[in-house]
């Protein structure tokens, strides 16, 4: 929504008019979220489904019994489907750390800040620093190593991270935040820097003064805690994730979950899909029905916009050997910025594997790369080879036909 909304800025990036829109933009969103939710709770009454609000907790009852607000619930069939929240560090991790916010709290921001620092290498901090840095807010992004969203192919991450150094993000490599202070004109945030290729361990340590909005994205956690799962006999991983196998169940009968809480490919129409192949199983019959996690289209809303579906290079080498792995790539300048000083490129891999040359990994990035994904999902999950691709007349001028042209 966001990213939608900011194709319409018609403001210049002076502070002032930035702020005005921003404004206009918050008030959009959280008015369109108002409304979703209220088609939610509607959808809820419509189809006659009690809705109970409050905190719920497992309790040590024979059968699988939550309890909310001191009432006690039970059922052949309960799903767990609480999601996730943005991980946060403590103040004896990094000195200050409360001072700064999360994704949430970005939602809640009422003006724009004029000096943003972001923390962390995932599609989140990549989306916000491009979100913040677009609107015209000064922004650095903060990253451990060298690249950003380093579990994507390499070819993505490399551009992905030059892209973001192009369009204006001050980008802090092979660095951490060690410290947050408060002073009257802002937080300062002060920063190590390592230098990998020198063997002596060397740190520069350096400071953002005046720093209006510290952003922590550096991961999320499943919202498991006060659950009482332990109890109930209901398995979870070392951070947290609740185990499930591939048809949801957890280790306790009768007791499911799907979603972030499971900590695998955290999407939401990834939720909604085993949420609905899960009713399928339960409720009509078809003990076969559960989702397919492989080759699931993901969506980077970074600045030009990332799709990815598939395996990467490397997993594909790792899985098929380097010998079965063909890779095709291009990079190219899309029509769109003929007329345009700022020249931004499109850049697109396909991994085939075996002798049939399967597409079993598709990524890219660059404009308009968000909407093509889809129907090239549709393709890879059916099995298509690179000669089914090269049998697919071109459709010109446009950047997608570039995949079906590919030598």
């Amino acid at each position: 929504l966001w990213n939608t909304l900011l194709k319409f800025d018609k403001y210049t990036h002076d502070l002032s008019s930035s702020n005005h829109f921003y404004r206009t933009l918050k008030a959009k969103r959280d008015a369109y979220v108002s409304h979703l939710n209220r088609i939610y709770r509607n959808n809820l009454d419509k189809a006659k489904i009690q809705t109970i609000h409050g905190h719920a907790t497992f309790t040590n009852d024979p059968e699988p019994t939550v309890e909310v607000n001191g009432r006690k619930y039970t059922a052949p069939h309960i799903l767990i489907a609480t999601g996730g929240q943005p991980s946060v560090l403590s103040d004896a991790e990094v000195p200050g750390a409360h001072l700064g916010i999360t994704s949430d709290g970005f939602f809640e921001l009422e003006r724009l800040p004029k000096r943003s620092v972001i923390v962390g290498a995932g599609y989140i901090a990549v989306e916000m620093a491009g979100i913040l840095s677009t609107l015209g807010s000064k922004t650095s992004l903060v990253i451990r190593q060298t690249g950003v969203l380093r579990n994507f192919d390499a070819f993505i991450s490399t551009n992905c991270t030059k892209e973001l150094q192009n369009t204006g993000v001050d980008l802090w490599k092979n660095s951490q935040v060690t410290s947050v202070s408060k002073k009257d004109s802002g937080l300062e945030v002060t920063i190590v820097t390592k230098d990998p290729e020198k063997k002596n361990d060397e740190e520069k340590i350096s400071t953002i003064q005046e720093v209006d909005c510290l952003l922590w994205a550096i991961g999320r956690q499943p919202n498991t805690s006060g659950l009482n799962l332990t109890e109930l006999g209901v398995d979870t991983d070392e951070r947290g994730h609740i185990v499930v196998d591939e048809f949801q169940n957890t280790s306790r009968s009768g007791i499911y979950a799907v979603g972030d809480v499971c900590g695998k490919a955290l999407l939401t129409p990834v939720a909604i899909a085993a949420g609905r192949k899960l009713a399928h199983r339960l409720f009509e019959n078809k003990k076969d029905s559960k989702l397919d996690y492989s080759s699931i289209p993901t969506v980077v809303f970074s600045h030009p916009p990332i799709g990815t579906v598939g395996l990467t290079e490397e997993e594909a080498v790792k899985l098929k050997g380097k010998e079965n792995v063909k890779i095709y790539k291009t990079s190219f300048t899309p029509m769109y910025y003929a007329l345009t000083t700022r020249k931004s490129p499109c850049i697109m891999k396909l991994v085939c594997v075996g002798k049939e040359e399967t597409v079993m990994g598709l990524h890219m990035q660059g404009l308009g790369c968000d909407e093509m994904l889809q129907g090239f999902a549709v393709a890879i999950k059916m099995g298509a080879t690179k000669a089914d691709f090269d049998r697919t007349v071109a459709i010109h001028p446009t950047s997608s036909e570039e995949f079906v042209t590919m030598r």
